[in-house]
């Protein structure tokens, strides 16, 4: 089976996590790690809105899967588009790791006024100025490790990367956990998702052993009410949902639809309906309707 993955220390990573789990679910076939250089790879200026929704880190996997030239692709889920194209689907999502951001290398509050904070995200950056307007934000792209670098070489005052990542890492130095119920995380962060060609029903047969059905109901509600705002990967709007008693619970937020922050906190049913999930959009939209 061939595996695309981007080249990067962090996909690899959790390209390995994806054959070990194959292989502990008793698909022990040959794996071939076929590494892909993603446009946000190659592109390390350009901010990552600017990209928009085509998939900055996902579509020249998306295109070798669409050739035939690599059976399965791992992405984190977060990366890859809520309209997916039709020829392709998400076969597999394994089980969430941790999905809140990190500051490095201390807390939000114990920057002193002026303090710089790196990050990619739009969202993140949303919920920093909202949380400290007094801090300055500015653009920081990279993997990991070169976003560490830069942060330790003073560039920075702090980064803010996601937990997951770190942790996948064996990443182990001073940070503060952003409180979830505040900084609500990107949709489906934390999440690996799995991605074959639609009519492959063989590989996804063999994904379905590691495919993790709490996360998945978690992660395509996320989805799915992004994808009813008309957002995107790059939109400045996080969604979190946890099963709960009773139903699953949705955190979001958004901005740039109104003046303020707008907040959503409710529970909907473990298999919410069209009309549900349109509802919590159009909250999140400010009211404007789908993509208002």
């Amino acid at each position: 089976m061939r595996v695309g993955t981007r080249e990067s220390g962090l996909a690899m990573k959790q390209t390995e996590l994806l054959i070990a789990a194959m292989r502990a679910a008793g698909h022990d076939t040959e794996y071939e790690i076929v590494g892909i250089k993603a446009m946000g790879d190659a592109d390390q200026t350009s901010p990552l809105d600017g990209f928009g929704d085509v998939g900055a880190f996902v579509r020249e996997l998306d295109d070798a899967l669409l050739r035939g030239e690599i059976d399965i692709s791992v992405n984190s889920l977060k990366d890859i588009p809520v309209g997916i194209d039709p020829r392709l689907e998400v076969a597999a999502v394994m089980r969430r790791d941790p999905c809140e951001d990190a500051i490095l290398p201390c807390a939000l509050e114990d920057l002193p006024a002026g303090a710089s904070v790196g990050t990619s995200s739009v969202r993140r950056a949303a919920q920093i100025r909202e949380a400290r307007p007094d801090l300055e934000v500015e653009p920081l792209r990279g993997n990991i490790h070169t976003r560490l670098a830069k942060l330790d070489a003073g560039g920075y005052d702090a980064i803010v990367l996601a937990r997951a990542g770190l942790e996948r890492m064996g990443i182990d130095r001073p940070m503060a956990v952003l409180d979830p119920d505040v900084f609500v995380p990107a949709a489906a962060q934390g999440a690996i998702a799995v991605e074959c060609r639609a009519d492959d029903r063989e590989t996804a047969g063999m994904l379905a052993a590691v495919d993790d059905a709490e996360t998945r109901a978690c992660v395509m509600l996320e989805r799915a009410i992004m994808n009813a705002m008309g957002a995107g990967c790059s939109s400045p709007v996080g969604i979190n949902a946890v099963i709960v008693d009773g139903g699953i619970r949705v955190r979001a937020v958004s901005y740039g639809f109104a003046a303020a922050a707008i907040r959503l906190d409710t529970v909907l049913p473990r298999e919410p309906d069209a009309a549900a999930i349109q509802a919590a959009a159009d909250h999140l939209a400010g009211g404007k309707g789908a993509r208002g």
